[in-house]
């Protein structure tokens, strides 16, 4: 850990200057960002990079305090030189941390909070705001298209590194020419970097009877334009169950027919031989 070795440091302040350190609890403490003035942390990085900050634990009262630090939010990697400790009365004690920016975190604004409980229950919690720098970039792709029945379902995936709304096109070609063609319309998302998204499209007046290529155009602000394809056969099964149905019984009588000739044909050619 970056501060492994650090000590906290407890600094007995006059009574004046513990007032001004910052709005208390209900408990006679308060937490802040160290300097004063401050209504937040705030830190700007790359990926990987880790981000150093001192958060003040400020001790109003007349009585010692124990407290317990911890954060929460947003894959946000903070390590607090001390997790818990205990501040004398009318003390204020400072404590370093470090946050790590995750390695493939996008470009952006990340958030998470500083909280500082007592033992009592009672805690006070301090907004943290990373901004994570890098270049932006655009990618989104459409995958595991699939007809069911008279639905369409696909896939949508930002690889890039900003947040996408999509535009979708669909059109499918039968045997004939297109059975199918929606022009391109916004879609009601948007997809965050690295997520994945399943959706699907009514269609339902697929047709009775053809074999159909699907076609699915995604595109977005910035990004290349992405394709995705699906084969399908659509067959009528009531009317190839009757056609079925027909067919087999005469199929059954051929191959009677063929085996009688075939056996009558065996009986007569032996007839001949024993006359010989």
């Amino acid at each position: 850990m970056p501060y492994a070795a650090a000590r906290v440091l407890l600094l007995t302040l006059s009574l004046p200057l513990l007032l001004a350190a910052g709005p208390a609890t209900a408990g006679g403490w308060s937490a802040a960002p160290s300097g004063g003035g401050r209504p937040s942390f705030y830190a700007e990085g790359t990926p990987g990079a880790s981000l150093r900050d001192t958060v003040w634990v400020t001790n109003r009262g007349t009585r010692p305090l124990t407290v317990r630090l911890s954060a929460t939010g947003d894959g946000l990697r903070v390590v607090f030189a001390e997790r818990a400790l205990a501040v004398p009365a009318r003390t204020r004690a400072e404590v370093p941390f470090t946050v790590t920016v995750p390695a493939d975190a996008p470009p952006g604004d990340r958030s998470a909070e500083v909280v500082v409980r007592d033992a009592g229950g009672r805690e006070s919690a301090v907004p943290l705001l990373i901004r994570v720098g890098g270049p932006a970039l655009a990618a989104l792709t459409v995958e595991h298209v699939t007809v069911r029945g008279d639905r369409i379902t696909y896939e949508l995936v930002n690889r890039g590194t900003t947040a996408l709304v999509p535009r979708l096109a669909v059109h499918a070609d039968g045997v004939l020419g297109a059975v199918l063609d929606r022009a391109p319309r916004t879609l009601p998302v948007r997809l965050a970097p690295g997520r994945r998204l399943e959706l699907d499209e009514p269609w339902p007046d697929r047709p009775a009877l053809d074999a159909v290529t699907v076609r699915l155009t995604v595109t977005a602000p910035g990004a290349a334009r992405a394709t995705g394809r699906a084969s399908a056969r659509f067959v009528p099964w009531d009317a190839a169950a009757g056609t079925a149905a027909g067919v087999l019984p005469a199929a059954v009588a051929a191959v009677a027919v063929r085996r009688h000739r075939r056996r009558t044909a065996t009986v007569r050619a032996g007839t001949r031989g024993a006359r010989t």
